[in-house]
C-alpha cells in the first residue's frame, strides 16, 4: 500500500514537471485560449480553491453535488482530449501531402516564368532591328535640314556681301544700315566653320566692309564739319542721318569719334571767344558763357537734333563737354589772377555756377556723365536746412523740443551735375573761409560792444533770464555760412568752416558769457553779532543785485541753449560733409565749454546765496547758548537765513523757468553747501544748556521746513520738490537734529549716554564724539573717561581693516527717518 502511495506522488511530481510552462508559452496560451476559470491559471493552488469551494463546515453538506460537477468536467475534458489526439493521427500525412502538391505547382510556375522571359528577348530583338531603320532616317532628316538652312545663311551672306560692297561705294548709308546689322546676324552662325576657306574669305570681306565704312563716314563728317575754316551747312544732311544709323552698327569707337569731332568743331568758337586775354573770360562776366552755351544748344536743336540719333544724347553731350572746358579754363585763369579773387566776385560766380548746373539737372538726365572717362562729378548735396527752422531768436530755448518733433522736409531729388563746373572753385574758396573768420570775429565784438552799452537785462522784464538775442543771431549766421559753403563743396572747405565755428563758439562762451558773468568781491561787508539780532526781515540784502542774480540767469539760459543747438549743429554738418570727413567733425569740446559755462553760472548763484547766509551763522555759532532761560519762537539767525533765500530763490526760479532741471541742480548744490556748512557752526555752539538745545532743535526744525519748501518757496503755484532733493534735505537735517537730541540727552549714566550716541548718530570717529561732549560743557578730565568709554562700546571693525575704528552701520531707512522726524515734531510741540 505504501509502495503504491509512493508511485502516486512521483507520478504527481512528474506530471507538475511537465506540465510547467514557460512565460511565454503560456501567455500566447492565454492569448489563443482566454478564460477565467481558476483551473487554468498556471499558479493554480488547489488547496485554496478547496477552500474557496467551502469556505465554512456548513457547506460540505455539498461536497456531493461539488465531486459530481468535477467529475463530469474530467470526463469532458477527456472526451475532448480524445477526440483531438483521433484528429491529430492523420495530420502528418496531409501535411507531407500538401508540401508535395505545392512543390510541383512551383516547379510548373517557374518554367511558364522562364517562357515569358525567352519571348520577352526575343521581342526587344526584333524592336531593335525596327527601330535602327528609324533612327538611320532621323538622323539623316537633321542632317539634311542643318545643310538646307546652312546653305541659305550662306547664300544669304554671299549676296548681302556683294550687296553691301556696292552700297558702300554709292553711300547708300540707310540701305546699309540695315543690310550690315543682318549680314553681322548671319554670319555669327558660321563660327564654328571658320576653317572653311571660302567662310573665312567671306568674313574678311564684311570685316574690310565695315572697315571702310568707318572710314568713309568719318571723312563724310570731317569733310561735312571741318575743323577750320569754311562755315557749316545751313540744314541738316540726310546722307550723315543715315550713317549715323549705320555707326551705330559699326565699332563704338566710330560712334564715339563721330560724336568728340562734332562736339569739338561745335565748341570751338567758344574757347576763341572766352580766351583767357579775353574780358569776357574773367568771373565778373561768368554769365556770358552759360549764355552762349544757352544759345548753342538751341541752334544745335533746330539745325541738328534730327541728324542724330535721339540714344546719342548729343545734346547733352555738348552741353557736359562744355561744362568740363569751363571748369578747366576757370581754373587756369583763377590760378593766373589770384590775387584779383574777392570773395563777392567768387559768391557771384559761384551762384551763377550752381545756377547753371541746377538748369543742366532739369533739363538732362545726365545719363551721359558715366560714358566717357574723366567724367568725376561729386555726389550731390541734400539742399536740407542745417537748423529745424527756428530763426526766433527769443522762444529758441523754449521751442527746442517742439522742433525736434517736427518732420523733415522731404528730400530734393539729386543734382547728377553738381559740381561739374563749381568744382573749381573749391582750391579758392579759402577767400571765403578767411572772410567768415574776420565777419565772425567782427560780429562778436559787436556783440561784446552791444552787451556793453546795453547793459544787463533787467529783472521782470520781457529779457529777464531769457536766451541773449546775440546768441539767437550768431546761430542765423552760422546756419547761413554752413547752407552757402554746402553749396560750394563738401569737402575740404567743410572741415575748415567747422574750424571757424569751432574758434567763435569758444570766444562767444569766454567773451560774452563767461567774461559777463558778475565778479564776486572779497569784501563780504559781514554783519556783526550785535546788529544781526537786532536786525528785521528786509534790512539785508544779498551781496549780488537782483539786475546781476538776473544777468547770471539770462548767461545760464543762454549757455544751455548753445549747448543744445551746437550739438544740432554738429549733427547737421555730419549731414553736409562728405562722408569719408564725417569723422573729423567734432564739436565736444565746444559743448564742454558751454557745460562748464553752466556749471560756474549755477556756482556763482550757490556762493552768492551761500555767503549771504555766513553772518548768520557765525552769530548762531557765537550766541550764548548757556545763558538760554526758556524756549521762544525761532532766533534771528534762522529770520536771517529764511529772508537771504526768499529774497533771492524767487528771483532765480523765475528766470531759470525755461530749465527747470538747473535750477533743481541750483537748490541740490546749495542745500550740500548749506547743511554741512550749519552743522559746522552748530558744533561750535557751546557750551550748550538743555533749554538751549531745545531751542536749537526748534530752529533746526525751521530750516529744516524751509529748505523742504526751498523750490517752491514765495511762489503761487506750489509744486512738489523733487525726490532727490528731499532726500538730501531729510538726511543732512535729521543728522543735525541727532546730534542735537545726543546733547539734550543726559550723560549720567555714561554707557547709556554712549550707546545712545553710537544709536543715534552712527558716527564712529572719535573727533565727532568730543565735539558733543564739548557742546554738552563737560570738563577734560570727564571726557577723558567718556572717551575711553566710547572707544570701548564701538562695534569691532571688520577684519583687515586698518586706521581709525569707523562704524559699518548702514544708513537709515526712509522709515527710520520719518520716525525720527515724527518723534522730534512731537517733542518740540511738547515743549513749546
Amino acid at each position: 500500500m505504501s509502495v503504491m502511495e509512493d508511485e502516486e506522488l512521483e507520478f504527481a511530481d512528474d506530471l507538475e514537471a511537465i506540465l510547467h510552462l514557460t512565460p511565454e508559452v503560456q501567455q500566447a496560451i492565454d492569448q489563443v485560449f482566454p478564460s477565467q476559470d481558476p483551473l487554468d491559471r498556471p499558479d493554480f493552488n488547489a488547496v485554496e480553491y478547496i477552500n474557496t469551494l467551502f469556505p465554512t463546515e456548513q457547506s460540505l453538506a455539498n461536497i456531493d453535488d461539488v465531486v459530481n460537477k468535477i467529475r463530469l468536467k474530467i470526463r469532458r475534458l477527456d472526451d475532448n482530449i480524445r477526440t483531438v489526439v483521433r484528429g491529430q493521427t492523420n495530420v502528418g500525412q496531409d501535411g507531407r501531402q500538401a508540401l508535395e502538391e505545392a512543390q510541383k505547382s512551383i516547379q510548373q510556375l517557374f518554367g511558364k516564368i522562364k517562357d515569358i522571359k525567352d519571348k520577352a528577348e526575343k521581342s526587344e530583338q526584333m524592336v531593335k532591328e525596327i527601330t535602327r531603320d528609324i533612327k538611320q532616317l532621323d538622323h539623316a532628316k537633321r542632317h539634311l535640314t542643318t545643310s538646307i538652312t546652312t546653305l541659305n545663311h550662306l547664300h544669304m551672306l554671299a549676296g548681302g556681301v556683294d550687296s553691301l560692297e556696292a552700297m558702300t561705294r554709292r553711300r547708300q548709308y540707310g540701305e546699309v544700315a540695315n543690310l550690315l546689322q543682318g549680314v553681322v546676324n548671319v554670319l555669327e552662325h558660321f563660327h564654328k566653320y571658320m576653317s572653311i576657306p571660302q567662310i573665312r574669305q567671306l568674313s574678311e570681306r564684311v570685316k574690310a566692309a565695315q572697315s571702310e565704312l568707318g572710314t568713309q563716314i568719318l571723312a563724310d563728317f570731317e569733310e561735312a564739319f571741318p575743323a577750320q575754316g569754311s562755315k557749316r551747312p545751313g540744314g541738316p544732311s540726310n546722307v550723315l542721318r543715315d550713317a549715323c544709323l549705320v555707326a551705330n552698327v559699326l565699332d563704338p569707337r566710330i560712334k564715339q569719334e563721330i560724336m568728340k569731332k562734332f562736339i569739338r568743331q561745335h565748341l570751338s568758337e567758344y574757347l576763341l571767344l572766352f580766351q583767357e586775354n579775353q574780358d569776357v573770360a574773367w568771373l565778373d562776366r561768368i554769365d556770358r558763357r552759360y549764355a552762349w552755351i544757352k544759345r548753342q544748344l538751341v541752334d544745335y536743336e533746330e539745325k541738328y537734333g534730327r541728324m542724330f540719333p535721339a540714344e546719342w544724347c548729343m545734346t547733352e553731350r555738348i552741353a557736359v563737354e562744355f561744362c568740363h572746358i569751363t571748369r578747366t579754363e576757370l581754373a587756369r585763369i583763377m590760378r593766373t589772377r589770384v590775387r584779383e579773387i574777392e570773395v563777392k566776385l567768387l559768391l557771384f560766380a559761384i551762384q551763377r555756377t550752381t545756377n547753371f548746373e541746377g538748369l543742366l539737372a532739369k533739363r538732362f538726365s545726365g545719363c551721359t556723365l558715366t560714358d566717357g572717362p574723366g567724367k568725376q562729378v561729386d555726389t550731390p548735396l541734400e539742399p536740407t536746412n542745417p537748423f529745424l527752422e527756428d530763426e526766433a531768436g527769443d522762444d529758441c530755448s523754449l521751442e527746442k523740443e517742439e522742433e525736434l518733433d517736427r518732420p523733415k522736409k522731404p528730400k530734393a531729388p539729386d543734382n547728377p551735375f553738381h559740381g561739374i563746373v563749381s568744382k573749381c572753385f573749391e582750391p579758392h574758396l579759402y577767400v571765403y573761409i578767411e572772410s567768415q573768420d574776420k565777419n565772425l570775429g567782427e560780429l562778436i565784438d559787436r556783440f561784446v560792444t552791444d552787451l556793453r552799452s546795453q547793459g544787463p537785462p533787467q529783472c521782470g522784464s520781457e529779457e529777464g533770464g531769457a536766451v541773449l538775442p546775440s546768441c539767437a543771431d550768431l546761430f542765423v549766421y552760422y546756419k547761413k555760412c554752413m547752407v552757402q559753403c554746402s553749396q560750394l563743396s563738401t569737402g575740404e572747405p567743410m572741415i575748415a568752416l567747422t574750424t571757424i565755428f569751432q574758434k567763435y563758439l569758444r570766444e562767444y562762451a569766454w567773451k560774452i558769457l563767461s567774461g559777463n558773468l558778475p565778479k564776486t568781491s572779497s569784501g563780504s561787508g559781514g554783519l556783526t553779532i550785535s546788529s544781526l539780532l537786532k536786525e528785521k526781515e528786509g534790512s539785508e540784502t544779498a551781496k549780488f543785485t537782483p539786475e546781476e542774480l538776473c544777468l547770471i540767469c539770462s548767461i545760464l539760459s543762454t549757455a544751455e541753449y548753445c549747448l543744445a543747438t551746437t550739438q544740432q549743429l554738429e549733427e547737421k554738418l555730419k549731414e553736409k560733409v562728405d562722408k569719408a570727413l564725417v569723422e573729423r567733425i567734432n564739436l565736444t569740446g565746444e559743448m564742454d565749454t558751454f557745460s562748464t559755462v553752466i556749471s560756474n553760472s549755477i556756482q556763482l548763484l550757490v556762493q552768492d546765496l551761500d555767503s549771504a547766509c555766513d553772518p548768520a551763522l557765525t552769530a548762531m555759532s557765537k550766541m550764548p547758548w548757556q545763558n538760554v532761560e526758556h524756549v521762544g519762537d525761532q532766533s534771528p539767525y534762522v529770520t536771517s537765513v529764511i529772508m537771504h533765500i526768499k529774497h533771492n530763490v524767487p528771483i532765480i526760479r523765475d528766470n531759470l523757468a525755461s530749465t527747470r532741471k538747473y535750477f533743481t541742480q541750483f537748490c541740490i548744490k546749495f542745500t550740500n553747501s548749506f547743511i554741512p556748512k550749519f552743522i559746522t557752526h552748530l558744533f561750535r555752539c557751546k557750551p550748550i544748556s538743555m533749554v538751549g538745545a531745545e531751542q536749537l532743535l526748534l530752529d533746526t526744525h525751521s530750516l529744516k521746513t524751509v529748505l523742504l519748501d526751498l523750490p517752491s518757496i514765495g511762489s503761487q503755484v506750489v509744486r512738489k520738490a523733487p525726490a532727490s532733493y528731499t532726500k538730501i534735505v531729510v538726511k543732512g537735517m535729521t543728522r543735525a537734529e541727532m546730534i542735537l537730541k545726543v546733547v539734550m540727552a543726559p550723560h549720567e549714566p555714561p554707557v547709556v549716554f554712549v550707546d545712545n550716541y553710537i544709536k543715534l548718530l552712527a558716527d564712529g570717529n572719535p573727533d565727532t564724539f568730543q565735539k558733543i561732549l564739548d557742546m554738552k560743557g563737560l570738563k577734560r578730565s570727564e571726557q577723558g573717561s567718556m572717551l575711553e568709554l566710547f572707544r570701548q562700546r564701538l562695534p569691532t571693525p571688520p577684519s583687515g581693516g586698518d586706521g581709525m575704528p569707523s562704524l559699518s552701520f548702514s544708513a537709515p531707512t526712509p522709515e527710520q527717518e520719518s520716525s525720527r522726524i515724527r518723534r522730534l515734531e512731537k517733542l518740540i510741540k511738547k515743549r513749546l
